[in-house]
């Protein structure tokens, strides 16, 4: 009995051990880089899809996402106890060690990289080490220091469909992986924004400069916001402009553009928390929208 006990204990420690170091990779955005990685890999792939190299571009692209979501934890873990939306996470509240979470998140942006060159191609682990420079050494310090991180944040952001592309290629220097890389870029400009609009209070503790500097009524950061939805509107169809995509593409991204740009102007017109609330759940359909509509085009077609 008494060892049938300790065993027992022994498995109820280790699962929330598993849990945090999942957390710690941040699941959720980990999961949306696979899925725009993986549509530049299927839109790179102009003749027949090499699904072998598309599970090893989508498990080293796993390793080294997850890596860097870590390693972003790891650094900011101080200023995340600060905040209440992040205090909850493994390092604040000490249930991983800073030491632990430093080889962790290394091991895995060392391992995903060599994966990548090895098992994929050199270009696309370039393209991975690349987003993963920008996105610890120049988007997150620069949190702390002005608001144009949102836009250099956006960079490494908007390069996993180039890196899928680059997969499925070996090379950077297709348009429409561009294309891919402008959309996603424009994408999440509006919203990082109406975030730091709804966590600003949150996000002022721990010293973060998610919005322009006085900008009090807001109106800097709606126009700002709008500007790039409308952008976003001719950027996205220049894929059906160029041939890549076809008509279920074209339709959908522009209505998709449409009704993302209409919660954009709401923003606009009324700077709200309630209208930022709409701009944030409206952005997070847009994307998931764009991806579907770009795999009915590119199995079903017309």
């Amino acid at each position: 009995m008494k060892v049938t006990s300790e065993k027992t204990v022994g498995r109820s420690l280790a699962a929330p051990t598993l849990a945090d170091y999942v957390e710690l990779t941040k699941p959720g955005i980990t999961l949306l880089v696979l899925a725009s990685m993986a549509i530049g890999f299927l839109l790179g792939s102009a003749g027949t899809i090499s699904y072998i190299t598309l599970f090893h571009a989508v498990l080293g692209t796993l390793l080294i996402a997850g890596g860097t979501a870590a390693h972003n934890q790891y650094i900011e873990r101080d200023l995340d106890k600060l905040m209440v939306r992040t205090s909850n996470r493994p390092l604040p509240m000490e249930r991983i060690t800073p030491a632990h979470a430093l080889l962790f998140s290394t091991s895995l942006i060392l391992a995903g990289f060599a994966y990548l060159v090895f098992m994929v191609n050199p270009v696309a682990g370039l393209v991975s080490g690349i987003t993963t420079i920008l996105y610890l050494a120049a988007y997150t310090p620069l949190k702390r220091i002005s608001f144009a991180n949102v836009i250099v944040g956006s960079v490494p952001g908007a390069l996993p469909p180039v890196g899928g592309w680059a997969a499925a290629t070996g090379t950077i220097t297709d348009p429409g992986m561009w294309i891919l890389f402008g959309i996603v870029f424009l994408w999440q400009i509006p919203h990082v924004v109406s975030i730091a609009w709804l966590c600003n209070e949150d996000y002022t503790k721990a010293g973060f400069r998610m919005l322009p500097l006085n900008d009090t009524n807001g109106w800097v950061s709606s126009i700002f916001v709008f500007a790039c939805l409308i952008v976003l509107l001719p950027v996205s169809a220049l894929l059906y402009t160029l041939g890549i995509s076809g008509s279920i593409y074209l339709v959908g991204a522009i209505g998709s553009g449409l009704y993302f740009a209409w919660y954009g102007w709401k923003f606009l017109m009324t700077r709200t928390k309630e209208t930022a609330k709409k701009l944030m759940f409206s952005s997070l359909f847009y994307l998931p929208l764009i991806w579907i509509f770009i795999l009915a085009d590119r199995f079903i077609g017309w």
